[in-house]
Formats: C-alpha cells, sequence, structure tokens
C-alpha cells in the first residue's frame, strides 16, 4: 500500500453547501478507484498567497488515504486539472 496526501484549494466563490458537493465528489473518485481514505483536514478558508485564477482566497482541504495503486491519484489529479471548482492542488506520496 502506498500512502498519499492531496491537498487542494477549492473556488472561494461557491456556497457552503456546493462547497461540501465539491469535497463529496472528490473523495468519491478516490475510494471508487481503489483508494482508502484514512484521514481529512478541513482547514478552511484562508488568502493566497498570489491571485490565482482571479482569486485571492481559497477554502483548503487536506486527504490522507492509502492505495495499492495509482489510478485513484491519476483520475483526481485529471479530474482536478479539469474541473473550475478546484483552483490548485498538490499530490504527495508519503514515504515510510
Amino acid at each position: 500500500m502506498r500512502e498519499y496526501e492531496i491537498m487542494f484549494i477549492v473556488r472561494p466563490t461557491l456556497s457552503e453547501e456546493d462547497t461540501k458537493k465539491v469535497i463529496e465528489n472528490f473523495k468519491n473518485v478516490l475510494t471508487n478507484h481503489g483508494a482508502t481514505i484514512t484521514g481529512e483536514t478541513d482547514m478552511g478558508q484562508r488568502e493566497l498567497a498570489y491571485e490565482i485564477k482571479k482569486c485571492k482566497s481559497g477554502y483548503y482541504y487536506v486527504l490522507t488515504l492509502s492505495a495499492n495503486d495509482d489510478a485513484a491519484i491519476k483520475e483526481f489529479d485529471r479530474l482536478a486539472l479539469i474541473s473550475n471548482d478546484v483552483i490548485r492542488h498538490l499530490i504527495t506520496k508519503i514515504e515510510k
């Protein structure tokens, strides 16, 4: 099993309900492709160091997960890149 940490920033113009839907959709993408979510951290809305896609702040969310292969990670990456709701994401492999 490989361990990963995914941090993503959701567009701040979304309502609280829409933000939760975006987070749940991405969590479902990961679990449907064989990943197991072992932890999640809701960091709330924060100011960005610089403007990204015309946004000066964003809603930060961190997921810790484990997966046998990288299918779930690749699918998350693909969908996050084309999603208008996610303004930035970072996937980190945790070395043991």
